[in-house]
């Protein structure tokens, strides 16, 4: 009998052994046949995140970031242990004693599903688990994933030390609010670093990775304090804060910047504008938009943030006066409902989603409350209600008409429901009294139709400083400093000018100022001068100061235009200029951007200097890989220097102009300041420069510099049209250049334009060229420089080959045969602009 019950059980412990080693064989084939071709573990040794890229202006500050997944790496050493106890206790409280999946953990979470009927299934996922879930496999719900997360997990234990699995994790796990990684979550969560989180507080974050879409910490409020409670309570029994801490730390009101507790992050840094984000477009052309969205970049911007400021602030006042001049109002076209307007909760509720610009300095959105019998009732954002409530006055609407459903204009507006209707969202800035800065009243602004662009750079390093390119970035991204192409003008003429002074001509060169006509496939092309005069031989000075068109076509066709084109190409201006006569007035579209950088190199000297944005960039390890400036330092390698002396900095750049050429062409755009077309600069130190308006006024420019700063200025509508009978370069541009300029020089001051060597001045009459003695003295003298050994006896006579007149014939330029039409600047001062010219058939560039 009891060899037969021994039998028996001997029977039932083979089979099971049997069994136990089926099993085993099945389940080791399955995890043999799912192994093969799993992704390598070991790539994550090497893994590099997503991270934020950040730009920083010289000083340091942050002004700007740009990510896809906005995740800020810190390595597991700077994570405060606290952090790292938290998200233990709330995802693997084993974590340190498992080998990549917790036994106990599936176990109990089996239990509770049977116990809850499977209304109370919750993943028991190890963190190794977690990790190559998210960086190696999908996130499908299969027995398939989870047989393969097993594999890997098991697989990184033995490739990785537990902290640097902890640091994958913590870097690369969604919290919610687009934040990646418990960095970017304490910032988004409480615009706090990691160092500073209460333990309540690093028990919120532990709490996110369950469910971020659902725990929102206000649409969720009590959901995500219950999760939160929970890990304190984990944190508390497993030994990583006391029973007390516990205790306190569960009763603290769940805070966050969702909440209003905290100030937003992003409300610390400037509105995005047009200089961070063409560092985007510039970078993300150069290295890829995913290593500059994802790679960590750390950026520093040429961007001076006080000069930036006024250079937005100066070309929006331009633009806006030019637009107010018009006297035509359009509003924002944005409209709040009636039902809206009873309330304040309700319509500043709606004007907070109003698709209004908010990065215009001192302009604020507001909602038309009521209409009375003369003014307008508003709500503004951002700024209390008064007893009496804000109002605009029927004097403040009496500048502007109403455009009417048929495009016709309507009366002048004698009350503020002339133009306003209740619900009307518009925009408003306060005036003051210009004495004491006391406020006036409130009064209605809009964004203009008109557009332009600004940019300002050093001339030696070619760092841009300001670049503002357009009104306003929240209402148009579109860069018109960079993007926008447009003609010139005759701001393009200095360049044929510096292919003549490198053929051989001189300042003092006399260029026939007489009619000319060209035969094209249109037609006749009769050019003429902006007055529609011409003025007979001329010396060349002359001819750039009064911006004389027929003596830039005559220069032209003499020395070639494609002697011009490669001017113009090697300065940058253009990629390939056409041959065309008409393109040495500036006929042919180019950018700003381009311009301004080409003018860098006459305040230079000639030498070749590319404009950058940037100064330098770093990878996410902190190693440089691009810097701007690689001119050389000759003394930086010494401890110290001789008592007053400075580096001495070697350039290596190319020269794409001679010195002396430089030199004579920025001497001659100073006499353009001076006594020409950019009369209206006002600076306190020497300035040279060129003004441009194209063809029937369609672009207006002026582009002028210092011994170290160059700027630039175009106004036009983006879909070119005439700006008026009174438009000119200086007349719209110079104020903008002046305003700009004159805190530019506070800050980095200027000096005379440096003369080269090899040449020597001759004092000369400018009017006719004529050689005069070396104590000449009158306003019609200017000393010219010259290079040694040239030549300069005898007058000589250009005509570009479009009939060679008799100088006998032809009386020599007086002033006196300079007229046109006398306007008021808007410094107030009186200046004298030639009449437009009628170009015929043809639409060529500069005028004036």
């Amino acid at each position: 009998m009891f060899r037969v019950i021994l039998s028996f059980f001997g029977a039932i412990f083979a089979w099971i052994v049997t069994g136990v080693i089926f099993m085993a064989l099945i389940v080791g084939a399955v995890f043999w046949i799912y192994s093969r071709d799993l992704p390598s573990h070991e790539q994550l040794a090497q893994y590099s995140p997503k991270t934020i890229s950040r730009i920083y202006s010289g000083e340091g500050r942050l002004i700007d970031e740009f990510a896809q997944e906005r995740r800020i790496f810190v390595p597991i050493d700077d994570i405060p242990p606290l952090v790292r106890e938290a998200f233990v206790s709330a995802e693997d409280k084993n974590f340190y004693v498992h080998h990549g999946f917790d036994p106990r953990g599936m176990l109990a979470a089996l239990v509770e599903a049977v116990r809850s009927r499977g209304e109370n299934v919750r993943g028991a996922s190890t963190i190794p688990q977690q990790v190559m879930k998210n960086f190696l496999l999908s996130s499908d719900r299969s027995v398939e994933r989870k047989i393969k997360e097993l594999i890997l997990a098991t697989r990184l234990e033995e490739t990785l030390s537990k902290d640097q699995i902890l640091e994958l994790y913590l870097n690369e796990i969604f919290l919610g609010q687009n934040s990646f990684g418990v960095a970017a979550a304490a910032q988004v969560y409480f615009n706090k670093p990691l160092t500073e989180l209460a333990p309540h507080e690093a028990a919120m974050l532990a709490a996110m990775p369950q469910a971020p879409s659902r725990y929102h910490p206000v649409r969720a409020r009590e959901r995500v304090t219950d999760r939160r409670n929970y890990v304190l309570r984990e944190m508390w029994q497993n030994g990583y804060i006391d029973e007390a801490t516990y205790l306190s730390e569960r009763e603290k009101p769940l805070r966050s910047v969702q909440n209003g507790d905290f100030p937003a992050f992003q409300q610390q840094l400037p509105p995005r504008g047009y200089f961070t984000d063409e560092i985007r477009r510039q970078l993300s052309r150069e290295f890829g938009e995913d290593e500059f969205f994802g790679g960590g970049l750390t950026i520093r911007a040429t961007v001076d943030p006080s000069l930036q400021q006024v250079a937005a602030r100066a070309l929006q006042q331009a633009l806006e006066r030019y637009d107010r001049g018009r006297g035509v109002w359009r509003g924002t076209g944005e409209k709040i409902a009636g039902d809206m307007l009873t309330s304040e909760q309700d319509w500043r509720a709606a004007l907070a989603e109003a698709e209004v610009p908010r990065d215009i300095e001192g302009w604020h959105p507001a909602v038309v409350l009521s209409l009375g019998d003369n003014d307008a009732r508003i709500g503004i954002e951002g700024v209390d209600e008064d007893e009496d409530g804000h109002w605009i006055p029927a004097k403040d609407v009496q500048w502007a008409r109403k455009r009417n459903s048929d495009g016709s204009l309507g009366r002048s507006a004698r009350v503020a429901a002339d133009l306003l209707e209740t619900g009307d969202v518009v925009l408003v800035r306060q005036m003051t009294s210009d004495s004491d800065g006391s406020f006036i009243r409130w009064t209605l602004r809009q964004v203009p139709e008109v557009q332009g662009g600004f940019m300002a750079m050093d001339v030696n390093t070619g760092r841009v400083i300001a670049m503002q390119g357009g009104f306003s970035y929240q209402s148009s991204v579109f860069n018109r400093a960079t993007q926008a192409q447009r003609q010139p003008g005759s701001s393009f003429k200095p360049f044929v000018y510096a292919a003549a002074l490198d053929s051989g001509f001189t300042p003092a060169t006399i260029v026939v100022d007489e009619p000319v006509t060209v035969n094209t496939p249109q037609g006749l092309w009769t050019p003429k001068n902006a007055g529609g005069r011409f003025y007979g031989p001329t010396p060349m000075r002359i001819g750039i100061e009064q911006s004389r068109n027929l003596m830039t076509i005559r220069v032209a066709q003499d020395i070639g235009m494609e002697t011009v084109a490669k001017y113009a190409e090697s300065f940058g201006v253009y990629d390939d200029l056409n041959a065309f006569i008409a393109n040495s007035l500036g006929a042919q579209e180019t950018t700003l951007y381009k311009m301004v950088a080409a003018y860098a190199m006459f305040a230079n000297g000639g030498e070749r200097v590319e404009p950058t944005l940037v100064d330098r960039v770093q990878d996410s390890r902190g190693r440089t890989i691009y810097r701007h400036d690689r001119r050389e330092c000759l003394d930086c390698g010494q401890t110290v220097l001789p008592a007053g002396d400075s580096p001495r900095i070697r350039s290596n750049r190319e020269r794409v102009m001679d010195a002396i050429t430089a030199y004579q062409l920025t001497s001659m755009m100073e006499g353009v300041v001076k006594r020409g077309s950019g009369r209206g600069v006002d600076l306190p130190v020497p300035v040279a420069g060129k003004t441009g308006t194209t063809n029937d006024a369609k672009d207006v420019w002026f582009i002028g510099f210092t011994s170290n700063i160059v700027a630039g200025c175009y106004l036009g509508y983006d879909q070119p049209r005439t700006l008026g009978s009174n438009a000119y370069g200086g007349t719209l541009c110079v104020p903008v250049f002046n305003e700009f300029m004159r805190e530019a020089v506070r800050e980095f001051g200027g000096t005379a334009f440096k003369v080269p060597p090899g040449g020597h001045f001759v004092n000369i009459d400018r009017f006719s060229g004529a050689i005069l003695g070396p104590d000449a003295k009158g306003p019609n003298v200017i000393a010219e420089y010259f290079r040694d050994g040239q030549d300069i006896t005898g007058l000589g006579l250009i005509d570009g080959g479009f009939g060679r007149a008799d100088p006998a014939t032809l009386p020599l330029f007086t002033s006196a045969r300079d007229s046109g039409q006398a306007v008021t600047t808007s410094t107030g001062k009186r200046k004298v602009i030639p009449k437009k010219a009628d170009f015929g058939t043809l639409s060529s560039g500069g005028l004036y």
